[in-house]
């Protein structure tokens, strides 16, 4: 009793001014040490050394144009109508505004300040009110450094709250993520955002496909706050098959970095296929889908599943453009084994040091895939959405084989063009060992 009446008396005598100030100096204080914690953890991580991949390079005798008029024939050309790619029912994407956002978030920061002020003026009456108008200024605080990055919908988890997300400006993109849809995109993006050098906007944009009439500065405004030395980053896997994307990037930065992940096709269509069937279950069959007569071995290549998988045909587009010096491709098979392998490559491709390294990686054995975790403790590993990992449905093998016949020579092609043998002729005899979605 003595003690709580000495500080009742004690705090009586103090001016508000002085608690007010005390308060505030105190908020100061831990923002000061809360971004000095930030940026020494960016010091913590090992380096590793320089990883150089040699690839083999495919030669075939088939030419590029010899493929293309095949495809392009008079049996096929009825069904290769371009019109007809966006046939399967495309992930929708949220675009958020980001001017609502910011003002919403100007309105918490000052209603946190406020309450705090308003906690520290009835202060006078006693200590445990002192503290706590302390307490909820260093909340306050705390609330300003939330990462607002939004994801897409099928990630479980959000992110951790990132120290930079209300400094920096906003910039235009210095890399982004092309392609290829169901090619492991999602994974990679994510692997990337643990870096504490990128700086990468959740959701795809489709600016440079669906939204390029609204101009950079919106697209710019979308993109989150970057400091000097990070990486903006942005990922919409449509851009790989667009016609149009090429050029419109290149207009906006033609120093750009592009990354690719590529899957062996016939898998990949049939992911593509797994995730259009959870949404619509009453399509027809893969099979039927992807044949115009079965019986005569004549494949559907209008179907936008299959289409995208000719990846020789697509990065033709963008080699009139841009020099393969600016391009990597990453391998979907390879992301799934060695994730840590393939993220050393795309970070040294980024001019990034290696810090994402395989103390992140967790191979969860129910989706099939690695899942995200932190280096310095055993939390529970962060993983993509339920909308990840569905079990492929079981296709026909003689399907299989004919598809892979049908894509062999674009993928012999494909390495030539890139430099790169992704090996996928080895898995003709079925499915590849990324039979998920």
């Amino acid at each position: 009793m003595a003690f709580w009446s000495s500080t009742s008396v004690l705090t009586s005598k103090v001016p508000r001014k002085i608690l007010f100030m005390f308060t505030l100096s105190l908020s100061v204080t831990y923002l000061f040490y809360s971004l000095m914690s930030c940026y020494n953890s960016q010091l913590q991580f090992p380096l590793q050394e320089n990883y150089v991949y040699q690839a083999r390079l495919v030669t075939e005798e088939t030419t590029f144009v010899t493929l293309r008029e095949k495809l392009y024939s008079t049996a096929s050309r009825a069904y290769f109508d371009e019109e007809l790619i966006e046939r399967t029912v495309t992930e929708q994407t949220l675009v958020f505004s980001t001017d609502k956002r910011d003002a919403a978030r100007a309105e918490e920061r000052t209603a946190g300040w406020d309450r705090a002020q308003a906690a520290t003026t009835t202060s006078s009456s006693s200590s445990s009110s002192f503290h706590s108008a302390a307490d909820a200024a260093a909340a306050a605080v705390e609330k300003e450094h939330q990462d607002f990055s939004t994801t897409d919908s099928d990630l479980s988890l959000r992110r951790a709250p990132n120290c930079t997300s209300d400094y920096g400006e906003k910039k235009l993109p210095q890399a982004i993520i092309i392609g290829v849809k169901k090619g492991g995109t999602r994974a990679l993006l994510e692997a990337l955002r643990v870096h504490p050098d990128v700086r990468a906007v959740g959701n795809e944009p489709h600016f440079f496909d669906r939204n390029y009439e609204r101009g950079l500065d919106w697209y710019r405004d979308l993109m989150p706050s970057t400091l000097e030395g990070q990486i903006t980053m942005e990922k919409t896997p449509s851009y790989f098959v667009t016609n149009s994307a090429p050029k419109r990037i290149h207009s906006m930065a033609k120093d750009i970095k592009l990354i690719i992940v590529v899957r062996n096709p016939v898998t990949r269509a049939i992911s593509d296929y797994t995730q259009t069937l959870s949404k619509k279950p009453e399509i027809p069959t893969f099979e039927v889908l992807a044949f115009k007569n079965r019986t005569l071995g004549l494949i559907d290549a209008s179907w936008s599943a299959l289409r995208i998988g000719i990846y020789a045909l697509h990065l033709e587009n963008w080699m009139q453009y841009f020099p393969l010096s600016q391009m990597h491709f990453v391998s979907g098979e390879r992301l799934i084994v060695d994730p840590a392998g393939e993220m050393a490559k795309v970070q040294d491709f980024l001019g990034l040091k290696r810090i994402v390294t395989d103390k992140h990686f967790y191979f969860n054995k129910t989706k099939g895939f690695p899942c995200l975790k932190k280096p310095e403790d055993s939390s529970t590993p962060r993983c993509l959405g339920k909308s990840k990992g569905r079990t492929h449905p079981k296709i026909d093998p003689d399907v299989i084989r004919r598809l892979h016949k049908f894509y062999k020579p674009f993928n012999n092609m494909f390495y030539q063009m890139t430099g790169q043998n992704f090996q996928w002729e080895m898995e003709e005899g079925g499915e590849s060992p990324g039979s998920r979605d």
